[in-house]
């Protein structure tokens, strides 16, 4: 799987991506969250493809973004994680995870951490992101769809 930004001609990808009812209690469809990147140039979209299909989406927002969940200047925001509902239990999702610290360091390169957000009702979401060296902060944040656990992983060799 490749991680690539978002561009118009990815259209059908994404109308082709689906999501489960329970999956949308806890993410927003790229659909949802692709204008708004389009709209704000420190959100930026992301698609994990796999043999020219959209397996994972999620986006990326720096500096005001970041700002209710840290308040390090050098952080950015990882929103809206999913994987394709058809795609699930296939190890995409902890394929982007694991591709994300090196993605950032070469697109972000003033980035030092990744920080984001899990609804306390999204145990396995949890699980996977401590799995792999997420940290919970300690801060909790209210968001639309209820309390909000803030994670953080550290980027290493950045300041």
């Amino acid at each position: 799987m490749e991680l690539i930004n978002y561009r118009e001609t990815h259209t059908s990808l994404v109308d082709a991506y689906v999501l489960s009812e329970e999956q949308l209690r806890f993410t927003a469809h790229p659909s949802k969250s692709i204008p708004l990147c389009m709209a704000e140039p420190n959100r930026h979209a992301i698609l994990g493809i796999e043999n020219d299909r959209l397996v994972v989406y999620f986006a990326l927002h720096e500096q005001e973004g970041v700002q209710p969940y840290s308040d390090n200047p050098k952080a950015i925001l990882l929103r809206t994680l999913s994987t394709e509902y058809n795609e699930l239990g296939k190890g995409y999702g902890k394929a982007a995870l694991q591709q994300l610290p090196e993605f950032v360091q070469l697109q972000f390169p003033q980035v030092n951490e990744v920080v984001l957000a899990v609804n306390v009702a999204n145990g396995f979401a949890r699980m996977l992101y401590e799995k792999y060296g997420y940290k919970d902060t300690g801060r909790r944040v209210k968001g639309s769809k209820g309390i909000l656990i803030v994670m953080s992983y550290l980027l290493e060799g950045r300041v």
